[in-house]
């Protein structure tokens, strides 16, 4: 067992130990490096995916001469996406960058800034722990974590360490989502009575990558490092490149896609996570070897933990078997509904007065208008020419990294998220109703602590 592998999983065995949820024990004016303001800030890639070099590479290099930022390397533990990652940023930059066989030797060099995250999905919490104790700002992918140990480890590292953090929810960059924060704060939408989201897609190849998984070899990776604080197993190439299809090393569509959307919840509610979570789910129709499932529906309580009186109810759908209805959120209150998918403020659905009539009340219809008129700022750069919230969301990390001020998406964001995405595993797992223990911040099934 490789030395890095022992730390991680020493690490998430005593988090529980003396974890601090509250303000971070250092600000971020004591942070030991402040860039000057003509400093060139130097970032590595820790994981050339897909993902980074489809969204997240451009989004960076789109802003990075304006803001003076540069990637000097890629830390990745198979060769093949070493070479590739060197490949594809001298095709984009003109410049050949360093490469690291793992994250020891990318943080021994001492050469970097900062990292961009992108790798499997269960370690994404981990990885932004060790970043915050080099003290390296970093921006990571969602899901944060997909184990609550995981995700106290890194919160309490982030915390601790006074890094900048963004995590990879790039709906908190989006104008639409920002103009619809601020609507229902403003509080002439009203209570929030019922959230209905979907996502939905017929692509039976999502996540699937047949093709490399008869290439890659084991030898020309790190297995052991890979695993880092799961189960050990033996080596298995579906399971390196197709992690999305195999708990626990990730949680597929609530991680994947749920995070995405049930952040805007607590975001525009004020909400941590839910008070309790059923879901059921299952592989019925993709066959191919998979563990997690191809469809599945929860449903959430939310509300303030200490009236059970008031809150709301939310209703998640997803499917791999059908793409009718596609990707959805729409909030309704009493008087009407707020659409993510048309951008429509609407009085659908909303109290008419004939019914208003009945109980002496008066009819409760908002007043329409679009989301996308309103005039809001989410990063502060001018004239950017960024039109995609990927690349406004990695504009925003930067920009917070040059005056230390809070992300759009801090560590808490991504902490919460997980715990509704795992309160959500742990229904779908067990078949019991999962809780959430606030003291001992752990998820429970049937009363009991969901462990995979």
């Amino acid at each position: 067992m490789s030395k890095t592998r022992r730390d991680f999983i020493k690490e998430t065995t005593l988090t529980t130990a003396g974890l601090v949820l509250g303000a971070s024990a250092f600000s971020a004016q004591s942070y030991n490096r402040i860039l000057g303001a003509n400093d060139r800030v130097r970032v590595g890639i820790v994981g050339f995916s897909n993902r980074a070099k489809g969204a997240l590479i451009p989004a960076f290099l789109q802003n990075s001469d304006a803001q003076n930022f540069e990637i000097v390397g890629i830390s990745d533990i198979w060769n093949r996406r070493r070479d590739e990652g060197v490949a594809f940023l001298k095709e984009k930059t003109g410049k050949t960058v360093t490469t690291w066989r793992n994250n020891d030797e990318m943080y021994d060099k001492n050469e970097i800034d900062a990292v961009i995250i992108s790798t499997a999905d269960f370690q994404h919490a981990l990885l932004a722990a060790e970043a915050a104790r080099a003290k390296k700002d970093a921006y990571v992918e969602k899901p944060f974590a997909e184990t609550m140990d995981d995700a106290k480890v890194a919160l309490k590292a982030v915390k601790e360490n006074g890094i900048v953090f963004q995590i990879g929810s790039q709906r908190r960059s989006g104008e639409n989502y920002h103009a619809a924060n601020n609507y229902i704060k403003s509080g002439k939408f009203g209570d929030i009575v019922m959230v209905e989201m979907t996502w939905n897609v017929n692509q039976p190849g999502r996540w699937r990558l047949p093709q490399l998984t008869k290439e890659i070899r084991e030898q020309d990776t790190d297995w052991k490092r890979f695993l880092l604080n799961r189960p050990y197993e033996a080596w298995d190439p579906r399971k390196y490149l197709e992690y999305r299809l195999f708990w626990p090393y990730s949680s597929g569509i609530p991680g994947q896609w749920m995070s995405h959307q049930i952040d805007t919840v607590h975001w525009f509610s004020g909400l941590a996570h839910p008070r309790s979570v059923a879901a059921n789910g299952g592989i019925y129709l993709w066959k191919d070897g998979r563990r997690n499932f191809d469809t599945m529906t929860a449903v959430f309580d939310y509300g303030p933990l200490n009236d059970p009186n008031k809150g709301f109810q939310v209703v998640y759908s997803s499917r791999f078997t059908n793409s009718a209805g596609g990707t959805k959120e729409i909030y309704y209150s009493n008087g009407g509904e707020l659409n993510l998918d048309t951008n429509k403020v609407t009085p659908n659905g909303g109290l008419s007065q004939h019914y208003a009539d009945e109980m002496n009340m008066k009819a409760n219809r908002l007043e329409e208008f679009s989301l996308t008129d309103a005039d809001v700022q989410v990063v502060t750069s001018a004239n950017t020419g960024a039109d995609d919230m990927t690349t406004l969301h990695m504009l925003n990390w930067m920009e917070c990294i040059r005056s230390r001020k809070e992300t759009n998406g801090p560590v808490e964001a991504g902490y919460n998220h997980s715990i509704a995405n795992i309160m959500t595993t742990a229904a779908l797992r067990t078949g019991l109703k999962a809780t959430f223990d606030e003291k001992k911040q752990q998820v429970l099934a049937g009363g009991k602590v969901f462990k995979y």
